[in-house]
């Protein structure tokens, strides 16, 4: 049996040809365009899932039958398949055309006005797209993407499967863990006061899978955290290609992304052109030195370089007792409109200023602050290694500060120049060595400062020295890792801390004792007490795998379904109301509610 064929079409509207001529063919789809020329001439376009093909309307009735319908119904035409006399070679179809004998109206559409012209929706406001999604999926632009996410998500479940890796779904409803973000939580209905948990990631079930005797254990994981939208974060729930394996180190797990990633992203994506394993890695502190951020974009060549001991004395108050970076760009050519506008963006993004001169044609120091390090001239042009025609960038603050502001300045200016740019490739790095703790912004004490289930670099050994007091704790690093690709964090993992010993003396440096950690961890803690082997993992987000090999900016157009900014599905209407006999079953009383 032909597969194409249903009960309701022989051929789809994407795959008739020259070789199709005088067949009578049945197509069913929706009705993109009709333009009348004349009473008894018609051109109407056909839409489905594969394409579009012209009909072909030659009589008075079938003119008269086709005017009747609105834009986006879907009807079946059965009818002639003939050579066009003029040919549109930018229609995969563009050869043929339709002469139809019958029209019948499989669903009518009763509008007259559409939200938006559905081949132009990605023009509309944002709001009308995702409240009238199902008519913006109609776009054919707009459905790639989505085509895009099946077949990136196919290609990673059967490489993975390839390298031995068993698909092994785990639980949505969970207890609440404090994994970083807020939990959604579910009421239970058999357990007043009580709540479950959306997962924010499998991640205590992948090692408890692995303590279970589980070898390479992977899922698509959808993950659900209560946080704010951003470009490439969407809001409620997101998926990852989550990983474990055991009796496996950090260079296990590198292993199978360096051989699972290049292939699909070269076939798949924009570029066809990825990073061969291995990988570039980046200690953290070296990629924050270097690159002013801790997701460099490989791509661009421009460095950071550090000037406070140059530049921190130079009479410019901004400078002075702060930590100076400087962004050298040979072969400048942007305006001074140009360099005040890259100025200003750098601070929305950054939070911080940004401040420049130039070395021109004639070796002066010129514009911006060129006044303040004129005395240094020669020492700074033999420090900053500068030629004629750089530019120099500048960022000042306190450490951390400098660098994040140095790290934007550097990406734009990046993008600001097709010479320091090479764009059009996906390139790989691993930022590794984190540390393991940091003082939290908020609380001023010592926390963890990403996953609390890592393995400490050097084991129980160093967070007994730090007990003692003979080691600073923010001098431990962990053993964990990001993967970065074109200046987007694709994935955190690491090798787990699967001894419970160590465990407990990790969590006692930010104030916990043993009996939080059995408190908060009660099944991993328990399982890793009956003899837990060596394991390590990593989630890399399909979402942001697929914006990127899609050249989207923002993570919703490669959703098939997404909320907006704050986290609403404005087609779904949802979050909702529901009504107070819901409410007493689940014995919750509603203390606020939003106005309408």
């Amino acid at each position: 049996m032909d597969q194409r064929k249903t009960a309701y079409r022989t051929h789809n509207c994407g795959e008739l040809r020259m070789a199709d001529v005088a067949k009578t063919v049945t197509l069913s789809g929706f009705l993109d365009n009709f333009r009348e020329v004349g009473g008894e001439l018609g051109f109407a376009v056909l839409r489905d899932f594969y394409g579009t093909t012209q009909v072909v309307c030659e009589t008075e009735e079938m003119v008269k039958s086709f005017k009747a319908l609105n834009k986006e119904s879907t009807v079946q035409v059965t009818g002639v398949v003939r050579e066009r006399d003029s040919k549109n070679p930018n229609m995969p179809t563009g050869d043929i055309e339709v002469v139809p004998q019958s029209l019948t109206v499989l669903g009518k559409c009763r509008h007259n006005e559409l939200p938006f012209p559905v081949n132009r929706s990605r023009e509309a406001d944002e709001t009308a797209r995702l409240k009238y999604r199902y008519l913006d999926l109609r776009n054919p632009e707009v459905k790639a993407n989505i085509i895009l996410r099946s077949q990136v998500v196919a290609a990673l479940r059967a490489s993975m499967i390839d390298h031995g890796f068993m698909e092994i779904t785990t639980p949505i409803l969970t207890a609440s863990s404090p994994e970083g973000a807020r939990d959604y939580l579910v009421p239970a209905r058999k357990h007043p006061g009580k709540f479950y948990a959306l997962p924010q990631a499998p991640q205590q079930f992948k090692q408890l899978l692995m303590a279970s005797g589980f070898d390479k254990y992977f899922q698509i994981a959808p993950c659900f955290r209560d946080e704010d939208a951003r470009g490439d974060r969407s809001p409620g729930e997101f998926y990852q290609l989550d990983m474990e394996m055991a009796f496996a180190s950090q260079e296990d797990v590198f292993a199978v992304l360096e051989d699972v990633l290049p292939p699909i992203f070269a076939k798949y994506g924009k570029y066809n052109t990825a990073s061969p394993a291995p990988f570039k890695r980046i200690p953290y502190r070296e990629a924050m030195e270097t690159y002013g951020s801790d997701k460099p974009d490989l791509r661009i060549d421009l460095t950071v370089q550090d000037a406070t001991a140059l530049l921190a004395d130079c009479g410019f108050e901004p400078f002075a007792g702060n930590t100076v970076k400087a962004v050298v760009v040979s072969g400048f050519e942007g305006t001074r409109k140009q360099i005040d506008k890259l100025c200003a963006d750098v601070e929305v993004q950054a939070g911080n200023k940004a401040y420049w001169f130039r070395y021109d044609e004639n070796k002066e120091l010129v514009g911006g602050i060129a006044k303040f390090v004129q005395e240094k001239k020669d020492a700074v042009v033999e420090a900053l290694g500068l030629t004629p025609g750089c530019f120099v960038g500048l960022s000042a603050g306190k450490l951390g500060a400098a660098q994040k502001t140095a790290g934007v300045l550097l990406k734009m200016l990046g993008a600001f120049c097709p010479n320091h740019f090479q764009k059009e490739q996906y390139t790989f790095c691993w930022i590794v060595d984190f540390p393991m703790y940091e003082i939290g912004e908020e609380s001023g004490e010592l926390e963890f400062c990403h996953n609390p289930f890592s393995m400490p670099s050097g084991g129980l050994e160093v967070l007994d020295k730090a007990a003692k007091g003979e080691l600073d704790p923010l001098s431990i690093t962990a053993d964990q890792y990001d993967l970065v690709c074109n200046g987007v964090e694709l994935s955190s993992g690491a090798v787990r801390n699967h001894d419970p010993e160590i465990m407990v003396e990790a969590f006692k440096l930010v104030g916990l004792g043993e009996e939080d950690v059995k408190a908060k961890f009660p099944a991993m803690y328990n399982a890793f007490t009956y003899g837990a082997p060596p394991h390590a993992g990593i989630a890399p987000g399909v979402d942001r795998m697929v914006m990127l090999l899609a050249g989207e900016d923002s993570i919703r157009e490669i959703i098939p379904f997404p909320m907006n900014k704050n986290a609403q599905d404005l087609m779904m209407d949802a979050p909702s109301f529901v009504t107070d006999k819901q409410l007493a079953e689940l014995s919750i009383a509603v203390t606020a509610r939003e106005e309408d």
